[in-house]
């Protein structure tokens, strides 16, 4: 189904949300700084454990109404079951990908017959993404997913006649915040009555994003080295990490460095960290992430995710693309390589080239990661000594013996995949895969001969 995909407008708004008075203000903006939506966090019960089913919550409100979490229609509870991972997904929960949100059962039939428009909302979500189990549609008509005010939309359009049930079990793009709007138009001709009642567009899940206050009460998921036991940390003391907007004028470089790193979200509710290496199309990740075509279809690949102000709360518009192939992967050195669609739209943030000389001890690192799924942030402090965030042993034991550079920069669940890169050449010096402080990353100079034939 995605291969028919096409873009309306890939601006990400996000919805004015009636909360608590001391709810905490949440504003969308483009990267000219130009505001082009606001939600506030609602109060909220206790955290939903991940990967339970839940009862949909569904509205018919108009597009661009204002919302008030009171005045949503919602479906009776159905009975609930443990998911016990999300679909395609081929690694258990404890592989270091972040959970980041939640899988929730929905029975919603659209088009011919049915409703053409339905709602899809649940207060205070981070996103909405919505899964087709069918896509059966007359040609010429299509689909679009929205958000309320039509400002973040996606085409989908019909399958060729009478072939609509083959492109079934895919994700469509998310919508940031907390309301996706999901209609059928028509475009194409009719068919005999007798034919309407075998079309239609179903969804089955949806994939709702935790709360900033859910993602705090989840536990971290990040991998530790398989040499270490007991108690592990991946934060090292108090957490020295900034929000990359931070870096802007302290350190233009670092910040420049850190467009390159995009959120990856990872068959609708987990989540790792992932940058484009070189000047191809061409991105890096952790082989524990994910090491196949199939996961990597599913990826949605998020740019500039980054708070505007340091210290605050607004957000600069995200760039989202589709992954596409894995070119190559490793479990031993926990890397994989693969390719994105839609490349033109994410050249202009730029890439990250390997160091391929072996680090030394004491030399000075910034690590930028999307930790626990938060805007972009950079470990090592700003403008001064990089302090603890340097390396610590240049020959440490990951998988392989003297396969990583070890170091306590401050990672945490989600960080997986981050680039760990040099104050004195900007290059990438480890591709960083454990926590367990010290947390530590594959050697960019392994990385570099393995990879020299693709890149």
């Amino acid at each position: 189904m995605r291969r028919a995909v096409s873009i309306v407008a890939g601006a990400c708004a996000a919805l004015a949300l009636v909360g608590s008075a001391s709810a905490v203000a949440w504003t969308q903006m483009v990267e000219e700084g130009r505001k082009v939506g606001t939600w506030h966090e609602p109060a909220i019960a206790a955290p939903t454990p991940v990967a339970v089913q839940q009862p949909a919550a569904v509205s018919g409100t108009a597009a661009g109404a204002p919302q008030a979490a009171a005045s949503a229609k919602t479906e009776a509870p159905s009975e609930g079951k443990v998911k016990a991972k999300s679909e395609s997904a081929t690694r258990s929960a404890e592989d270091g990908r972040q959970q980041v949100g939640t899988l929730i059962d929905v029975d919603k039939l659209l088009g011919y017959g049915a409703p053409k428009r339905e709602v899809f909302r649940y207060p205070g979500a981070s996103y909405v993404k919505l899964h087709f189990s069918r896509m059966a549609m007359l040609p010429g008509d299509y689909v679009t997913v929205a958000d309320p005010a039509g400002t973040e939309s996606y085409r989908y359009d019909a399958p060729k006649l009478l072939d609509g049930a083959a492109p079934t079990g895919r994700w469509a793009m998310s919508i940031t915040g907390d309301t996706a709007v999901l209609e059928v138009h028509r475009g194409g001709g009719s068919l005999v009555n007798s034919l309407l009642g075998s079309l239609g567009v179903r969804v089955d899940q949806v994939a709702k994003g935790f709360t900033r206050k859910e993602q705090e009460a989840t536990p971290e998921k990040q991998l530790t080295n398989p040499n270490r036991t007991g108690r592990e940390e991946s934060v090292c003391g108090s957490d020295e990490s900034r929000d990359a907007v931070c870096y802007r004028s302290s350190d233009p470089v670092a910040y420049t460095r850190s467009k390159s790193i995009a959120r990856l979200l990872i068959n609708g509710t987990e989540l790792c960290t992932g940058w484009r290496i070189g000047a191809k199309n061409r991105m890096l990740t952790n082989n524990h992430c994910f090491d196949n075509s199939d996961d990597a279809y599913e990826t949605e690949v998020w740019f500039n995710y980054q708070c505007a102000k340091c210290g605050g709360y607004d957000v600069f518009r995200p760039t989202k693309v589709w992954g596409d192939r894995v070119l190559t992967t490793n479990h031993v050195y926990d890397y994989t390589l693969f390719t994105v669609e839609n490349f033109a739209a994410v050249q202009k943030f730029g890439y990250l080239t390997l160091d391929t000389a072996r680090p030394i001890r004491g030399q000075e690192l910034y690590v930028p990661q999307h930790p626990a799924g938060e805007p972009t942030r950079i470990a090592g402090r700003l403008g001064e000594k990089a302090g603890t965030c340097a390396v610590a042993d240049n020959a440490f034991d990951g998988y392989a013996r003297d396969s990583d550079v070890s170091y306590y920069c401050d990672t945490e669940g989600g960080s997986s995949g981050s680039p760990v890169l040099s104050r004195k050449t900007d290059k990438v010096v480890a591709l960083h895969h454990f926590g367990g402080c010290p947390n530590s990353g594959v050697r960019a100079d392994l990385l570099a001969v393995k990879l020299k034939n693709y890149i």
